[in-house]
């Protein structure tokens, strides 16, 4: 899928941004140059315009002409808690709405269920800036690569299922995406899904 280039780079980036996005929290979070998105060489072609996801090392791969790829470092779902698959944009929404699904509100009533009837966008919503909404054919995933108010979690498995990013770069992907393009979220490496 990605290119031993890719890979040796994106680990090296992975094993050092937990340490730097959870030594700095809320309100005076400043991202690191070792977290701006950057474009990369691909070994292997992949048609442009296409989003990958790899958990494994916290990255997103946006896919661009000529072997190359946009890398946004990002923060993944828990391991059992994490959805493989192959899916596409069906929407893209600005300061999104949020409503905790069902599932978490059933896994975790204590923190979601005060937001089931959901939260209005802003700077205070979990989805943050901007919101690429995967669909699976008519069916809605529920899944979302989207900003966060939390961005010190960049780095880190701790989402519910979705891909989070730095409010700038989401916005800086989003404003490259198409609607309909395919998104392939990779699997963990050893098989640990639920």
């Amino acid at each position: 899928m990605l290119s031993r280039r890719a890979f040796v780079g994106g680990l090296a980036v992975a094993v050092a941004t937990p340490h730097v996005a959870l030594a700095q929290k809320p309100q005076r979070f400043q991202p690191g140059p070792e977290l701006a998105p950057r474009i990369v060489a691909l070994d292997e072609y992949l048609p442009a315009g296409e989003i990958h996801v790899d958990p494994n090392l916290f990255a997103l791969y946006l896919t661009l002409p000529d072997y190359k790829a946009w890398r946004y470092i990002m923060a993944v779902s828990k391991p059992a808690l994490w959805e493989p698959g192959t899916y596409h944009v069906k929407w893209m929404a600005e300061w999104p709405r949020w409503r905790p699904t069902n599932e978490m509100i059933r896994r975790n009533p204590a923190a979601y269920a005060k937001y089931r009837s959901g939260m209005p966008g802003g700077p205070n919503n979990p989805l943050g800036a901007r919101a690429i909404y995967l669909f699976d054919g008519p069916r809605d995933t529920y899944l979302r690569i989207h900003g966060t108010n939390q961005p010190w979690t960049v780095g880190t498995a701790s989402s519910n299922g979705c891909a989070r990013m730095i409010n700038e770069h989401v916005i800086h992907l989003v404003a490259r995406v198409q609607r309909g393009a395919k998104v392939v979220l990779h699997p963990r490496w050893g098989g640990d899904q639920a």
